[in-house]
């Protein structure tokens, strides 16, 4: 609450802000709204919100779009494209961060600097330049103060989020963890050196592949010598977006529906090499962030937003993408719990179920009309409504497939789907089995063989050792039978008391009948003595149980 406290005049803006965007959706969250199901606003709404609210809540908006398993997907289709309207920096503001950032003079390493942006975003604007050696060189820097309005409002989102835990709807979807989540993802798009470090790292990746010809794909290079946490700076590619390029450049003997054809390939197999072999993937690739260059280059730009899969997630991803071709719900279903966070599901069968009810609408489809990132939103909606907590990273992984698949379509009306996916599909599959080398892989399963060869029978020959032995214990627990058990142990107890009695009873009179001293009477007297104590016992026993009859 405290934190609450040192935002009040951040708070009254977005008090007014709310208001002046529908006071019907702030009464019905007043005198309607229930803790397990908040209304929030409509998408549209909700989207204007945040861009009167600032840079920091388009961010916020846009690391929504990635959560499938929060939102709805009218949600994330309006928050997908959501852009801040925000003006320019002047160019006497922007010289002050160059000035205060880099280690010598502007002129000392640049010979020109365009004043007039090409491009404003909620966080930087990039401007063109060139360096004293001719190179031409995207800058990117970032927006004066934008850290401390950005600390601000982390102040009050985590604020915020601490009271929305004491919901049921906070509870269910731990918000103190989600808000830390996404302020974290916040804070790191300030340090610019780490979206340089994400450029370089998809660079390298894909310097090399077996899919495609890695000369076909463009990464820009990274100026590390005058990179900042506030400032980027990073080759220039002459080319435009993709959806707007000349394919006719350079010439080619090829028609522009070959060229369409290829580029699409090639798409698809650098994305699928990223999520499913690299691990490390650029997560937003909208047609702004493709360009095509006059040197008939794909090029992939602005890195900030990436994933990150790990292998054993990558192995049950690629075993969900054909249960998904394959429209089996169970295995959907099977698949979604392992890569949940959840330690149980409440109702497996209601999950495959609900699989069932979205699968069946696909049906009757061809593949190459199959919509595969639409699929893979649904399952993780399912996982949302059955309570089950997906990791972030799948909502960036389902956010790059929807993103790559909305792209390729614009692009290549005609696409296959299927026929993109299934040879890297095959290929995904053998890796699994042989690895990226196989005589290492072929070696490693030979020596495992070896090993369950040599101990399998030595386990087989101790196990019929002990099944042929008094040692041998079966750990078997059910709860029906413990009263057995102890009713079974109690009889066994009073059968061999009244056997032992029965023993004392008859000794006692055998020396009676020929007791013909004094010791003998004693001996006989003592026995009598005992049985009847211990009958008297049985008896107060048997009918203490209630069981005379």
């Amino acid at each position: 609450m405290f934190s609450l406290t040192q935002t009040s005049a951040r708070q009254r803006e977005i008090i007014e802000v709310v208001l002046s965007n529908g006071w019907e959706y702030m009464r019905g969250l007043l005198t309607a709204g229930k803790t397990e199901n908040p209304q929030i606003p409509t998408p549209e709404v909700l989207r204007n919100i945040l861009i009167e609210l600032g840079p920091f809540y388009v961010k916020l908006g846009q690391l929504l779009s990635t959560r499938p398993d929060i939102l709805s997907p009218n949600y994330i289709q309006a928050l997908t494209a959501l852009q801040s309207n925000v003006s320019s920096v002047p160019w006497k503001e922007i010289e002050i961060v160059l000035n205060r950032q880099l280690s010598k003079p502007i002129k000392a390493i640049f010979s020109n600097i365009e004043k007039k942006p090409i491009a404003a975003g909620s966080i930087g604007q990039i401007h063109r330049g060139i360096l004293l050696n001719g190179e031409e060189v995207a800058i990117k820097i970032q927006r004066p103060n934008i850290d401390k309005i950005v600390q601000q409002d982390i102040t009050l989102i985590k604020g915020i989020a601490e009271l929305v835990s004491l919901t049921e709807f906070g509870k269910n979807f731990d918000i103190p963890k989600l808000a830390d989540e996404f302020c974290e993802a916040i804070e790191s798009e300030l340090d610019f050196t780490k979206e340089a470090s994400y450029t370089d790292t998809i660079r390298n990746n894909l310097s090399s592949s077996i899919w495609f010809d890695a000369n076909e794909i463009a990464t820009p290079k990274v100026y590390w010598d005058i990179t900042t946490e506030k400032i980027l700076v990073l080759e220039w590619l002459h080319g435009k977006p993709i959806l707007e390029a000349d394919l006719s450049i350079p010439k080619s003997l090829k028609s522009t529906e070959e060229r369409r054809k290829e580029i699409t390939t090639l798409l698809f197999r650098a994305f699928f090499q990223q999520i499913y072999v690299d691990g490390f993937f650029h997560a937003d690739p909208h047609p702004g962030n493709l360009f095509y260059l006059n040197n008939g280059r794909v090029a992939i730009i602005d890195c900030g937003m990436v994933g990150k899969i790990d292998s054993h997630t990558q192995k049950i991803l690629i075993e969900l993408l054909l249960a998904i071709f394959d429209l089996d719900a169970q295995g959907c279903a099977q698949l979604t719990f392992k890569l949940s966070e959840s330690d149980k599901v409440d109702n497996l069968s209601r999950l495959k179920s609900d699989y069932e009810k979205i699968l069946k609408k696909y049906h009757n489809l061809n593949l190459s009309q199959f919509n595969f990132s639409e699929v893979v939103y649904e399952i993780l909606q399912i996982a949302r409504k059955n309570k089950l907590k997906i990791p972030g990273n799948l909502g960036l992984y389902a956010k790059c497939l929807g993103n790559l698949e909305g792209t390729a379509r614009q692009f290549n009306p005609s696409i296959n789907l299927f026929d993109e996916i299934n040879p890297l599909m095959t290929n995904l599959f053998y890796r699994q089995l042989v690895g990226d080398t196989p005589l290492q892989t072929g070696l490693r399963t030979i020596l495992d063989l070896k090993s369950i060869y040599l101990k399998t029978p030595r386990r087989i020959e101790t196990l019929l050792d002990r099944l042929s032995s008094e040692t041998f214990n079966w750990n078997i627990r059910l709860r029906e039978l413990e009263p057995l058990r102890r009713s079974i142990d109690a009889s066994a107890n009073r059968l061999s008391f009244s056997i032992v009695l029965g023993s004392l009873i008859m000794g006692a009179a055998i020396i009676s009948v020929g007791s013909s001293t004094q010791q003998l009477s004693i001996i006989s007297s003592v026995l009598f003595a005992s049985a009847s104590i211990l009958g008297v016992w049985l008896i107060i026993s048997i009918l203490r149980s209630g069981r005379l009859k």
